[in-house]
C-alpha cells in the first residue's frame, strides 16, 4: 500500500511539473505571437527608416495585409475592411507623410506623399496615387476566374431575394428551387476558388440560377428588402475596391522605396571584399582631384550600380576620358562598397573620387543639421485642368531638385571653379563636355527648365511677392554649376537662412527644400535648351523614339527606376548596356536589373 501509494504521488508530483513545463512553453510560445503581431500591426517604434532606401522591416507590415470571406456576415465584413482600410491609411502615412493640398495644384513629394481625401475616381487616382496609377494601367491583366466572380455574383443576388419569396406562401415552389440554388452555389464555392476547380455541369447550374432570380424579380416581393440588401453588396464592393487599392498602392510604394536584394547583397559582398583585399585601395589621387582645369563631376548617391552607370556612359561617349574626374559622394554605409567597386573596375582613363560625406571637416558648416548624406529630392506636381464643359484631365510630373548636400559643394571642393552635378538616375548618350565651355552670363546654375511648373502655381509654398509668377522652375539632374560665382553671392548661407526663416514662420516642412531651393537661386539660373535633358523615364511610358535617341541625357526622374523591376521595360534597355552583367560580383548576387 505504501509502495504503491508512494507511486501515485510521485506520479501526481511528475504530471504537475509537466503541465508548468507545458503551461510555461505555451506561454513563450504567445509571448512570441503576441511581439510578432505588433510587428505585423506595425505598432512598434521607428517603423520605417528615414532614409532614402526604405529598410527591409516595412515588408513585414504588409503580411497583415489580408483579404476576408467573401462568405462573412455584411456587418461585420464592412467593420473589418473598415478598421483594416483604416490600417492601410496608417501604413500609407508612415511610409510617405501627406503634404498641404493646394487647389488646381497639388504639390507633394517623392512618389507621392499626399494620401487624402476621399474621391477613389479613375480620374483622381493619379492626382492621390501619383506614379502607381500609370503603373497600374500599364500592367492591367485580363480578369481571371470569372465563372468563379459570376456565381459569387449570382449567389448574392440569390440571397437578396430569398427572404422576400420565402414569406410568399404562393410561392412555395420557387422559395424551395430559390434555396437549391444557394445552397449548390455555397457548396460548389466551398471546393473551388478558380474556374478549373469548377465541376463540368457548371453551365447548367449557372442557367438554373439565373433563370430562378429572373422570375424572382418579377414576384411582387417587398423591394425594401431587396434593396437594402443590394446597397450593401454595392457597399461592400466598393469598400473592398478602395481598400485593395490602398493596399495596392502600399506595396507599389514599399517595393519601389526598398533597395532591391540583389544591390543589398552586392554592398555587403562589396564591402567585405574590400576589408579582405590586399590591394592600394587608398592611392593618391590628389593630382588630378584638386585640378581646377580638369572636367569635375559631382554625383551624391548610395546606389554603387546606378553611379556606376551614370559614370560609364559619360566616359565612353567622350573623346578625352582622361580630363574627367568623378567625385563620388556617399554615406558611412556604403562608402567601402564603393571604395572598392571603382578600384576594381576601371572607366578608360577618367578618375574616380569616393568621399565619404560624413566624414568630411568642414569649415563653418551650417548649424542647419548634423553632416550627413541628402539624395537630390523628388516632388511630385499634379495638375487639374477643368475646361468650359466641366470635364478634367489629370497631369503628374516630378520635379526633382537639389538637397541640403548640395550647397555644402563650395565648401566640399575648395579649389574648384566649376562642377558638373550629375543625379545618379541620369544616363548620357552623347559627349556632355560642351557643358564647359558654355558662356552662363554670370549665372551660377545651368539647368534645364521645367516650365510645365510655373513659380506662380507654386505660390502656396513660397513667400509672397518674392518671385515672379510666370518664371519657370528648373530641375536637378544635369547641373553646370560655377562655384567662384557661388561663392560670391554666399548661395550656401542663402539658403541657410530661408531655411530657418520658414521653419520659424510655419515649422519645418516637407516642401522647405523645394521653396527654399527655387528662391536661392532666383535670378541666377542659366537655362539650358531642352535638348540637354528628356526627364520623366522614371513616370512617362509615352516617349517617342525620336525623343529618347537625340536626348543628350536620359533622366530616370519619378518612382520607376531601371534599376527596379517595376522599371518601364522599354527604357531600362538603355541604361543596361552601360552594365557589365558578366561581372563575378553581379552574377554572384544576381544582379539583372
Amino acid at each position: 500500500m505504501k509502495g504503491g501509494y508512494g507511486g501515485s504521488s510521485y506520479s501526481l508530483a511528475t504530471k504537475r511539473r509537466w503541465k508548468g513545463l507545458v503551461t510555461a512553453v505555451l506561454g513563450l510560445v504567445f509571448l512570441s505571437m503576441l511581439v510578432s503581431l505588433v510587428f505585423l500591426l506595425g505598432l512598434h517604434n521607428g517603423f520605417l527608416s528615414s532614409a532614402g532606401y526604405a529598410t527591409e522591416q516595412p515588408s513585414s507590415a504588409t503580411k497583415h495585409l489580408r483579404v476576408y470571406d467573401q462568405h462573412s456576415s455584411a456587418d461585420t465584413r464592412n467593420e473589418s475592411k473598415r478598421q483594416q482600410s483604416a490600417h492601410v491609411d496608417d501604413l500609407i502615412k508612415r511610409l510617405v507623410p501627406p503634404l498641404p493640398k493646394n487647389s488646381g495644384v497639388a504639390v507633394t513629394d517623392d512618389a507621392g506623399k499626399d494620401f487624402r481625401g476621399a474621391d477613389e475616381s479613375e480620374k483622381l487616382c493619379e492626382l492621390k496615387y501619383g506614379s502607381y496609377c500609370l503603373w497600374r494601367r500599364e500592367h492591367k491583366e485580363k480578369m481571371k476566374d470569372a465563372v468563379v466572380k459570376r456565381m459569387k455574383d449570382l449567389l448574392y443576388v440569390a440571397r437578396a431575394y430569398y427572404p422576400s419569396i420565402a414569406k410568399l406562401p404562393a410561392f412555395d415552389k420557387l422559395s424551395h428551387e430559390l434555396k437549391q440554388n444557394i445552397q449548390d452555389f455555397e457548396r460548389v464555392l466551398s471546393e473551388a476558388t478558380t474556374d478549373k476547380d469548377l465541376p463540368p455541369q457548371i453551365e447548367k447550374k449557372l442557367t438554373k440560377m439565373e433563370a430562378a432570380i429572373a422570375r424572382a424579380k418579377s414576384c411582387p416581393v417587398d423591394c425594401n428588402n431587396v434593396d437594402k440588401k443590394l446597397r450593401q453588396l454595392v457597399d461592400l464592393t466598393e469598400d473592398e475596391a478602395n481598400f485593395h487599392r490602398k493596399q495596392s498602392a502600399f506595396l507599389y510604394q514599399l517595393a519601389v522605396q526598398t533597395m532591391p536584394k540583389s544591390l543589398h547583397c552586392l554592398s555587403m559582398r562589396l564591402t567585405v571584399e574590400y576589408f579582405r583585399s590586399s590591394l592600394d585601395l587608398e592611392q593618391s589621387l590628389s593630382e588630378k582631384v584638386l585640378n581646377p582645369e580638369l572636367h569635375h563631376y559631382v554625383i551624391f548617391s548610395r546606389n554603387l550600380l546606378a553611379s556606376s552607370v551614370v559614370i560609364n556612359s559619360t566616359v565612353q561617349h567622350t573623346e578625352e576620358s582622361g580630363k574627367q574626374v568623378f567625385h563620388v559622394l556617399t554615406d558611412r554605409e556604403n562608402y567601402f562598397a564603393m571604395k572598392f567597386w571603382f578600384c576594381i573596375n576601371k572607366y578608360r582613363e577618367a578618375t574616380v573620387q569616393v568621399l565619404n560625406i560624413e566624414d568630411l571637416k568642414l569649415n563653418n558648416h551650417y548649424k542647419l543639421a548634423p553632416l550627413h548624406l541628402s539624395l537630390p529630392e523628388e516632388f511630385r506636381v499634379s495638375f487639374l485642368r477643368v475646361d468650359k464643359l466641366s470635364s478634367y484631365q489629370i497631369k503628374t510630373e516630378y520635379l526633382s531638385i537639389f538637397s541640403h548636400s548640395h550647397y555644402l559643394l563650395p565648401k566640399i571642393f575648395p579649389t574648384l571653379k566649376k562642377v558638373v552635378v550629375l543625379d545618379d538616375d541620369v544616363l548620357a548618350q552623347r559627349d556632355i563636355s560642351d557643358l564647359w565651355s558654355l558662356d552662363m552670363g554670370g549665372k551660377v546654375n545651368g539647368a534645364v527648365q521645367f516650365c510645365t511648373v510655373k513659380l506662380g502655381q507654386l505660390k502656396k509654398y513660397l513667400p509672397r511677392n518674392s518671385f515672379s509668377e510666370n518664371s519657370c522652375a528648373w530641375m536637378s539632374g544635369v547641373n553646370i554649376i560655377d562655384l567662384t560665382r557661388w561663392r560670391e553671392h554666399n548661395l550656401t548661407e542663402t539658403f541657410q537662412r530661408l531655411v530657418q526663416e520658414m521653419s520659424t514662420e510655419e515649422g519645418l516642412s516637407e516642401t522647405t527644400a523645394l521653396s527654399a531651393s527655387m528662391l536661392t537661386f532666383r535670378g541666377l539660373v542659366y537655362a539650358l535648351d531642352d535638348s540637354w535633358m528628356l526627364s520623366s523615364l522614371g513616370l512617362n511610358y509615352g516617349h517617342n523614339e525620336d525623343a529618347l535617341r537625340t536626348a543628350a541625357v536620359l533622366h530616370f526622374n519619378g518612382n520607376m527606376k531601371p534599376w527596379l523591376e517595376l522599371g518601364i521595360p522599354k527604357y531600362k534597355s538603355s541604361w543596361r548596356k552601360f552594365l557589365n552583367l558578366q561581372n563575378q560580383f553581379l552574377s554572384d548576387c544576381n544582379v539583372n536589373p
